[in-house]
């Protein structure tokens, strides 16, 4: 038996709940582990286990191919006139989770046998006798546009070229490029003991492709022992050249002081400037006869500054719907950062697609909670918010707001990806999963949150009485506290600290890259929020001393606007730092970098208007008003 069915065991002999135990609870568990063992393939390998035996088959399971310079264009493999196994490619798909299916995984088995430890050379796959001009034109197109194929062995990728594009000097002197197709693949195999460590493939025999062409399609497998470690075998796949670089570790020392520097601006200006406005007002007030007090500042706008925003239900949405990509962000972050203790994310096809969405789930708790916490705050009594029947309004346009989103870009998408015939197609089946995820899970937690934070999370702690009628905005201000110069300049500091990493992290989606580096981006983001809450903070305070209290939704979208510079980025990378072409390629770019955008905005905006409403809570305490 193996040594997971012998732990297994042990554990199934063993009591709960301490010496006086649960018979009836052990006994059960002592079944179902007991079925389970009984369930298990004995001594047989796989490419779950990753344990074989001598001369065991080792499944060559095959993926998808498109250009090599367009990475979302991709394509089942089998879209190409390769050979196919005799029983037919339907019948030998591999069961795939959400998270694969997502991110345009489709493994089928090639049909190729190959033996654990067992050399073979030359072993001739299938011959396509007389090639057809359809197929040849398929060929020939795909070779010319740079096509690439992914495989895997034992959850190892491997990648491999179709062909390439041969140059010819002929007697005149002209050159004549010719495609020419790889017919013969060499898969070099290290092994350590029972277990597979590294695949490399070699492609070799390249034949021009021409119809009516003798196509003989042959592989050879080599194996060598090595001492490599199991755990360490995916880690020939890391960049460590290009994610360890001075240059990033530079970046983040260089946010981290300015995250220093930021934060000690905002306590010399900041705090002292309003320790400074707080004697003043002080002392204004002992001097000043009454009906004679000539004031002027924030502190006039203590029965405004509490006031609801405008679209209050719009903005209550995006305030829970922030939270909730923040705790996301950070969830995620987190457990990706922490795969030494569960598995590296980048190990597994889809690992991270699939914690983004449960994390999104188990989340909406908070989207909840946040937004039905912030729309109670501003009704004096639960009475008077339960006459305005909009709280149910609310709550449903915090649960819909940013799926609605996502589902208006990604049904754009599928329906250029079904038009191209892509792998990234979505099935109705998998629509219909990720309904259900949204309507049992997403949903109801949502309704909870709302339901606790309006009675437990939202009561009114405005330290001021505000007024029946609002007051008159000034006629002037100064330049730095108009609108068209705090948005775009509060979020430049923000997009400043996270520059260098924006560049690994779009290198790593769309360069053919394994993004492994999680602490520093835990860094990154925590970087981000803070720079993000100080750089707001002194925005709302030269608005506030403007006498401008419509501050909120000010902050919001002072906050947000790096999400305006990142996107600005990625137009940048895209025309210059890569080869993409198509409508396809600039489709499914733009459209998720706009998802990306969305969120981000969302997200740094509520983290930003959160902090100044904290920072414009505390100073409006401290003040005397009549």
């Amino acid at each position: 038996a193996r040594q997971e069915g012998g732990s297994a065991r042990r554990w199934a002999g063993r009591k709960i709940g301490g010496s006086g135990g649960f018979p009836l609870v052990a006994r059960m568990l002592r079944s179902v582990l007991l079925v389970a063992l009984l369930g298990l393939p004995g001594a047989a390998g796989d490419d779950v286990s990753h344990k074989y035996e001598s001369w065991e088959n080792v499944v060559l399971w095959v993926n998808k191919v498109g250009p090599y310079h367009n990475p979302q264009e991709t394509y089942p493999y089998f879209s190409l006139p390769f050979c196919k196994p005799s029983d037919g490619v339907k019948t030998k798909k591999r069961r795939a989770h959400l998270g694969e299916v997502l991110d345009g995984h489709e493994l089928r088995n090639s049909g190729i046998s190959i033996d654990f430890q067992r050399t073979i050379e030359k072993q001739p796959i299938c011959e396509i006798p007389k090639l057809r001009k359809m197929d040849a034109m398929e060929f020939k197109r795909a070779v010319r546009q740079n096509y690439w194929y992914n495989m895997y062995v034992d959850d190892l990728p491997i990648w491999g070229m179709v062909g390439n594009v041969t140059v010819h000097v002929e007697d005149t002197g002209l050159k004549r490029k010719t495609p020419v197709i790889f017919t013969h693949r060499t898969l070099d195999i290290s092994y350590n003991n029972d277990r597979i460590i590294e695949v490399n493939l070699t492609s070799q025999n390249p034949v021009e492709i021409q119809e009516g062409a003798n196509l003989k399609f042959t592989m050879s497998v080599r194996w060598s022992p090595t001492d490599k470690k199991f755990a360490n075998r995916f880690e020939r796949y890391l960049d460590n050249e290009f994610f360890e670089h001075q240059i990033h570790w530079f970046s983040i020392f260089n946010s981290f002081m300015m995250v220093i520097f930021l934060c000690g601006l905002v306590f010399l200006i900041l705090i002292r400037t309003v320790k400074n406005d707080f004697a003043k007002y002080a002392r204004e007030e002992e001097e000043a006869e009454p009906g004679l007090s000539d004031e002027s500042g924030w502190k006039q706008l203590h029965g405004d500054v509490f006031r609801e925003p405008p679209s209050l239900m719009l903005y209550a949405a995006l305030y829970g719907t922030g939270w909730q990509l923040a705790v996301l962000a950070f969830g995620v972050i987190l457990f990706a950062s922490l795969g030494r203790f569960h598995g590296e994310v980048y190990e597994e096809r889809g690992e991270m697609t699939q914690s983004l969405l449960a994390t999104y789930a188990l989340t909406s708790v908070v989207a909840g909670y946040s937004s039905g916490s912030y729309y109670r705050q501003f009704f004096n009594t639960p009475r008077r918010e339960l006459q305005d029947s909009r709280w149910q309004q609310t709550m449903i346009f915090t649960i819909l707001l940013f799926p609605c989103i996502i589902v208006g870009i990604v049904s754009c998408l599928n329906m250029v990806a079904m038009y191209y015939q892509t792998s990234n197609v979505l099935s109705f089946t998998v629509l219909l999963k990720l309904m259900g995820i949204w309507m049992f899970i997403s949903f109801p937690l949502a309704v909870l949150g709302t339901l606790f934070g309006r009675h437990w999370g939202g009561k009114n702690t405005f330290p001021c009485r505000v007024n029946t009628y609002p007051r008159d905005l000034p006629e002037a201000a100064p330049w730095f506290a108009q609108w068209y110069f705090v948005i775009p300049a509060t979020g430049l500091l923000p997009f400043g600290s996270i520059f260098i990493e924006m560049y690994f992290i779009f290198t790593s989606f769309w360069n053919y890259k394994f993004y492994y580096v999680y602490g520093l981006m835990l860094v990154v983001y925590l970087i981000l929020t803070v720079v993000t809450v100080c750089t707001t903070v002194v925005a709302v305070y030269f608005v506030l001393n403007a006498e401008n209290h419509k501050w909120q939704w000010l902050s919001f979208n002072a906050a947000g606007s790096t999400a305006f510079y990142v996107f600005c980025y990625a137009v940048y990378y895209y025309y210059f730092k890569t080869n993409m072409q198509g409508f396809l390629q600039w489709a499914f770019y733009f459209g998720y970098t706009t998802v990306f955008c969305v969120g981000l905005f969302i997200l740094c905006g509520t983290v930003g208007s959160a902090g100044a409403m904290t920072f414009v809570k505390t100073i409006f305490r401290n003040i005397k008003v009549d």
